[in-house]
């Protein structure tokens, strides 16, 4: 029977300790990142203690359906507004591009995730049962936040860097669609990099955070691997259609329906 660690506040207390080498290397190399380190970190303990008290709350059995399904859209449109937060290009209707892709895609993975791969319902839960939908969901809207806001800004970047070339096309009569081609491809390309360069090194240089702490919580390790496989390729799909459902919705704000380019 596998053996459960309880950490005391303590315990947490000394790991949080630690922030304060990387905040000492800032203040050595005066890289001005004190201040940003010690906000990340309270943040961070404030956030996630929210996080485990609302979650506490809600793993309590009997929730009904549509107090799991408001909070999983809670998280879905601050994940879509944060996408849109860390890009520096901006244009009108960023937000409800950022936040419709964010939500089709995710909401789409994580519907598969729940009623094709683990098969919730077969197990004697209900489909919307908090401990199987909002971590699933949880970790699919953080991976796929990264790709959204990388491939918004890597296909501004493009158009703006490559305007001629683009504005060439559509003179010489291609449509919107096949002039903003190449930068719909470097868009979603760069969008799915990180993730693509995670499962290129994982098990070899690094071992995923859910399967680490599976394993350190007693799961046998052949069974944790099984369940982060599945996690890396549901991420690695929500990335790919949230990233081309962005991009094309961008398509339809950078060019006009007569195939003219509007950028500013």
């Amino acid at each position: 029977m596998p053996e459960y660690f309880n950490l005391s506040f303590w315990q947490v207390a000394i790991a949080t300790s630690l922030i304060l080498i990387s905040c000492a290397i800032s203040l050595a190399l005066q890289l001005g990142l004190g201040k940003r380190l010690l906000v990340a970190s309270i943040r961070t303990v404030v956030q996630l203690l929210l996080v485990g008290l609302i979650l506490e709350w809600v793993f309590t059995p009997g929730r009904e359906w549509y107090i799991v399904l408001s909070i999983i859209a809670l998280m879905t449109l601050i994940a879509g507004i944060s996408s849109v937060s860390r890009t520096e290009r901006r244009y009108k209707g960023i937000w409800s591009d950022s936040v419709i892709s964010m939500w089709a895609s995710s909401w789409l993975v994580g519907a598969v995730a729940l009623m094709a791969v683990i098969q919730v319902q077969q197990r004697g839960h209900p489909w919307y049962d908090p401990q199987y939908s909002i971590p699933l969901l949880g970790m699919i809207l953080g991976n796929t936040l990264n790709g959204i806001s990388l491939g918004l800004d890597r296909f501004g970047d493009e158009l703006a860097t490559k305007r001629e070339q683009v504005e060439t096309l559509l003179a010489l009569g291609a449509t919107r669609w096949e002039a903003a081609r190449a930068a719909i491809q470097t868009a979603v390309r760069t969008g799915m990099i990180p993730t693509i360069n995670t499962m290129m090194v994982v098990g070899i240089v690094s071992l995923p955070g859910m399967m680490t702490g599976q394993i350190i919580a007693g799961v046998d390790p052949v069974l944790a691997v099984r369940y982060q496989i599945v996690i890396f390729y549901l991420l690695t799909a929500v990335t790919a259609l949230a990233t081309i459902g962005g991009t094309l919705l961008l398509v339809r704000r950078y060019f006009t329906a007569a195939h003219q380019l509007k950028m500013g």
